[in-house]
């Protein structure tokens, strides 16, 4: 009888005794500046009988020389691989910035033919992305989309304006629907406006009021830094209340304003007009008796003041209803409610 089966790869386990070696597959984050390793990445790279990198131009590369580990250019396939680890060697391999899908594939299929004894396969991750680190890709994406696209290199603060008061309602929306997958969206949407007129803002034609998302984001933290000593400060706040205190106390400092109403937009809609203006008004000790006259206007101005002094944001509060409202119409007309 004719034997038609497959001859068996070269590297078999014929001695159960002879170690197999070990292939470490060495990745790093190219949004963590290079030269950042993690401690193993640096034990493992010095005890490796061998280390290869497929590209020349790995940012890690220089600082490996620097720290005295060879690094051999090379881009082996699956066997190759393995049968370097014979005797008990230690091969890292160094993908580059997309990994080596051939390699791990074809390290898969020797793995699962049962024919080749293999060294252990380890993936070790030599630096880790830190929290945020994905707004990294964002600035750089949005620099190049500013750049090479037609649409989105004309834009200015002033038309882009209208796309922020969009985005921002259709964030409330999403809040409302209680849709997480829409939420998400929606603040990655209103993200974009920030980036956008951040990028934007870097090609100011004085260079002494340009400013980058690093300036903004700096100003951010030192203001949140600042108006919260019960955080980072000796202050103590044991209340909301207290913490509103302290906000308004060093904001005041802070814009040297003369008035409580300074610094309030005009432009929102009247309902959260009235009530920030009550509030101000509250909260900074002015005391004053609510305009009176005729028509529903000061109704509803004394509506959004008694809201605002009993939590209530009069604004959400009448977008709730309005809803109901359209629900009850939909209801009436023979309809289901939106997003059935």
């Amino acid at each position: 009888m004719t034997d038609h089966s497959e001859p068996a790869a070269d590297t078999t386990a014929t001695d159960a005794d002879e170690p197999t070696g070990r292939i470490v597959l060495l990745t790093t984050s190219h949004r963590v500046a290079p030269g950042v390793l993690s401690w193993p990445a640096w034990q493992i790279l010095h005890a490796a009988d061998r280390v290869l990198c497929a590209d020349p131009g790995h940012p890690q590369l220089p600082y490996l020389r620097e720290a005295g580990v060879e690094v051999a250019f090379e881009s082996p396939d699956a066997h190759a691989l393995v049968e370097d680890c014979a005797g008990g060697r230690t091969v890292v391999v160094l993908p580059g910035g997309e990994g080596d899908q051939r390699l791990t594939d074809g390290l898969a299929r020797l793995a699962g033919s049962g024919r080749v004894s293999m060294p252990d396969l380890e993936l070790l991750p030599g630096s880790y992305d830190l929290p945020g680190a994905r707004l990294l890709d964002l600035v750089q994406v949005m620099d190049r989309v500013r750049r090479e696209c037609p649409w989105t290199s004309r834009q200015t603060h002033r038309g882009l304006a209208k796309y922020a008061i969009e985005e921002a309602y259709e964030l409330v929306e999403a809040i409302e629907d209680g849709d997480r997958d829409e939420l998400r969206e929606e603040l990655g949407d209103v993200l974009l406006q920030v980036v956008f007129h951040a990028r934007i803002a870097e090609e100011y034609e004085d260079p002494e009021e340009a400013f980058s998302i690093d300036d903004v984001a700096g100003a951010l933290v030192t203001k949140l830094i600042h108006r919260h000593p019960h955080v980072f400060g000796d202050a103590q706040a044991e209340t909301p209340e207290d913490v509103s205190a302290h906000w308004q106390r060093t904001k005041a400092v802070e814009k040297q304003r003369d008035s409580v109403t300074d610094g309030i937009p005009v432009g929102q809609p009247g309902l959260a007009l009235a009530a920030k203006l009550a509030g101000r008004a509250r909260t900074g000790g002015v005391a004053v008796e609510l305009p009176r006259g005729e028509g529903i206007g000061y109704e509803l101005l004394e509506l959004a003041a008694r809201a605002e002094a009993e939590g209530i944001d009069p604004e959400t509060a009448l977008r709730a209803a309005a809803r109901a409202y359209r629900d009850a119409i939909r209801a009436a007309e023979g309809l289901a409610e939106p997003g059935e």
